[in-house]
């Protein structure tokens, strides 16, 4: 018999274009419309793999190059470092079809700086190229070109601990000819007042009070997302600022189930923007003010023993 050690793990897309695209929802979508257990086991296995890739003793490096959304995304977050390059186009959208920001987000996002983790989450705000690592998704960062370069140096590395110290030597060398300001720069003091309200309700009035340009744009994108999906994220947000990654999980597998269940604005939102594209969704409730605390509630009720996430 033989055995073989391993010393670290890389996780990487293929094709060139993307890292991760979401296809997962809407295979998951397909199966819970004909009431196919293998729905729920596909969130409970990549819940399950989300708390290896944070509880395993090795490094774990993503090379988000390329499209960067969808499921895939929180196994890079739990990872110990992410690389992001120029080609990096990094979102959690899942808003936008009556989803919720899942794999560990309610977890990572909260402890983002200035609310950032709660912005991305409502808006689905997309993040491109460096502003991956200034806005604090990527640990690192490299020209797309130089990858193949990096996982050569990782493969030969001895000694783990020198795994952050080269990727910081990648990262500056990538920064030393550039000046590049984080887009949302300006705009992180408003980020941190606005999105730290206790209430989806109270965001909208901070952003129509404060009537700015940029306050109102983001007002308007959020006003076309479901008011569901606001409500949960933002509470799941709050939520998970003083819980670990698996109370984060099994919370948000709690979630899962409810939104697969109850036929609502995920299956309509994944018919608008996945299936027919009409891009067109009847929300139901049609605004935040008509979504009940009594309907969110429930979407946060303990899961039974039989279902939770045995960690």
């Amino acid at each position: 018999k033989w055995k073989r050690e391993v010393s670290l793990i890389i996780i990487k897309g293929t094709g060139g274009k993307a890292f991760c695209s979401g296809g997962d929802v809407r295979a998951a979508f397909e199966a819970a419309k004909l009431n196919d257990p293998s729905a729920h086991d596909f969130f409970r296995g990549i819940y399950g793999i989300a708390n290896t890739v944070d509880t395993m003793k090795i490094p774990y490096i993503a090379f988000i190059d390329g499209l960067t959304m969808g499921g895939g995304v929180g196994l890079s977050l739990q990872g110990t470092q992410r690389i992001a390059t120029e080609k990096t186009i990094f979102s959690m959208p899942e808003v936008v079809i009556g989803w919720f920001t899942d794999v560990g987000a309610s977890h990572f996002l909260p402890r983002l700086p200035h609310w950032l983790g709660t912005f991305y989450g409502l808006t689905g705000h997309r993040l491109t190229g460096l502003d991956v690592l200034k806005g604090g998704i990527a640990t690192h960062y490299c020209e797309s070109s130089k990858l193949p370069s990096v996982e050569k140096d990782l493969l030969n590395i001895t000694d783990p601990k020198l795994i952050t110290e080269m990727l910081d030597d990648y990262t500056e060398s990538c920064l030393k000819n550039t000046n590049h300001e984080f887009s949302l720069q300006c705009h992180l003091e408003k980020i941190e007042k606005k999105f730290s309200k206790n209430s989806i309700e109270e965001i909208f009035e901070a952003l129509r009070m404060d009537g700015s340009a940029w306050c109102l744009k983001q007002l308007k994108i959020m006003k076309k997302m479901s008011p569901t999906s606001l409500k949960v994220i933002h509470r799941m947000i709050l939520e998970g600022q003083k819980l670990t990654l698996q109370e984060c999980l099994n919370m948000e597998m709690g979630i899962c189930y409810k939104f697969l269940e109850e036929r609502g604005d995920f299956y309509e939102g994944t018919r608008a923007v996945l299936v027919d594209k009409d891009f067109k969704p009847r929300w139901y409730p049609s605004t935040v003010y008509k979504v009940s605390k009594e309907k969110v509630d429930k979407y946060f009720e303990p899961l039974s023993p039989a279902f939770r996430l045995k960690f």
